[in-house]
């Protein structure tokens, strides 16, 4: 399939940045950090996250809607909505057997999960709702949004860990490439910001414990950096091939050109000290892309804030990657999505490319001495022929992709 060009007509934003593609954008080219003190992990070892501000569902859905659908899948939809809408689509109208709905998560609905638990201890077992499974099961992020929409062409949630989004979106890429569906939602949506497992993240020490100052605490490649800020919300793009973009006369944010995908097979939780894998992963894209790695002029990098990850994935973009891009990390305002990392990211680079503008990494003050990589200190113009955003997860997992302008 090498050598398919696939248009991206919409995009929808859920975000700590804000609710929408507008709002979420202005947030990370200034750099403002959604990192705060979060109630709801008052008892937990670290208390700081980033939140979606605003977040209404039943404002967003209705109030019977919203009530049967966790927070993972209610992001998804008003994402969902966006981009089509963005797009110019009308779900009442087209061929919903050639639609497809392809979407990531690493969780499901945790605090589905922890609020019937709570509801078994504490009142036995017929107080469990019946909505439990319905609400939490990681697929029904694609079932809901095929009902939302009637989208009835092929349905799938993919799980890899914090490149669940990006890898939706290369799945989505290779349907469209086939020719099973004409259009695909494709991306990711996360909420698990919940108690149990923050407290999970914050026991393997993977967490920035910097609650004197949150909205400093995100600080990908910085000297200072201590861990990530766990973030929710979602990105959902459109997907077409680009002659079908063109004969409807659609806008297009840009191209996905490239598509690539690999396993560390090394650690269940660590990345590859030299970014071995991820690095595979790049020349894949390129590959696919029909690129060389010089031609690559942004990186969105996945630029967790983690001491482990920022060094490993600079030495790979430098050993990769001769043309001397420009690095950024949107993480430094959004936290980490987790599983709605890498299309929300995948978004942000083609918004990058679109506007030609780079966002800054916010937060960046001194460079970690071993990052030897040119960083975006701030946000910076520039017309970009070909960009990479970069995924990792937790078990090796890694994505990436190859994106270019219309």
């Amino acid at each position: 399939m090498a050598g398919i060009d696939i248009a991206v007509t919409g995009l929808g934003l859920v975000t700590p940045g804000g609710i929408g593609v507008g709002p979420s954008w202005a947030a990370v080219c200034e750099g403002r950090s959604g990192a705060a003190f979060d109630p709801v992990l008052a008892d937990n070892p670290v208390r700081i996250s980033c939140r979606v501000p605003g977040f209404d569902p039943e404002a967003l859905l209705t109030a019977r809607r919203a009530h049967r659908l966790d927070r993972f899948v209610q992001f998804a939809l008003v994402a969902a909505r966006e981009a089509i809408t963005d797009a110019g689509l009308d779900p009442l109208t087209w061929d919903g057997a050639r639609v497809g709905v392809v979407l990531g998560c690493a969780d499901g609905g945790p605090g589905t999960v922890e609020e019937q638990h709570h509801a078994l201890r504490e009142k036995g077992a017929d107080r469990v709702s019946p909505l439990l499974l319905p609400m939490q099961l990681p697929n029904m992020l694609a079932g809901q949004t095929a009902i939302e929409f009637g989208a009835t062409g092929p349905n799938l949630v993919v799980a890899t860990a914090c490149a669940s989004g990006a890898t939706a979106i290369g799945t989505a890429r290779d349907l469209l490439a086939l020719g099973r569906c004409d259009v695909v939602l494709a991306g990711g949506s996360e909420a698990m910001i919940t108690p149990l497992v923050m407290a999970g993240f914050a026991q393997m020490g993977a967490l920035s414990r910097r609650e004197d100052d949150p909205t400093r605490a995100s600080r990908p490649f910085d000297a200072d950096r201590d861990g990530f800020v766990a973030g929710e919300g979602a990105g959902i793009l459109v997907m077409e091939r680009v002659e079908d973009a063109r004969a409807r006369g659609a806008h297009q944010h840009g191209r996905i050109i490239g598509y690539g995908a690999t396993a560390d097979a090394h650690h269940m939780t660590s990345p590859h000290p030299d970014g071995a894998g991820v690095e595979a992963a790049v020349r894949a894209a390129l590959a696919d892309a029909g690129a060389d790695p010089d031609d690559v002029q942004h990186v969105n990098a996945h630029g967790t804030s983690t001491p482990l990850n920022d060094v490993a994935e600079a030495r790979m973009i430098k050993r990769t990657l001769q043309g001397d891009p420009l690095v950024t990390s949107t993480k430094g305002v959004t936290g980490h999505l987790l599983g709605a990392a890498g299309a929300v990211e995948a978004a942000f680079t083609l918004l990058s490319i679109e506007h030609e503008l780079v966002p800054p990494i916010a937060n960046l003050v001194m460079p970690d001495a071993e990052v030897d990589v040119k960083l975006a200190y701030s946000a910076t113009s520039m017309p970009i022929d070909l960009a990479l955003s970069n995924s990792c997860g937790f078990g090796g997992q890694n994505t990436v992709l190859a994106l270019a302008p219309a």
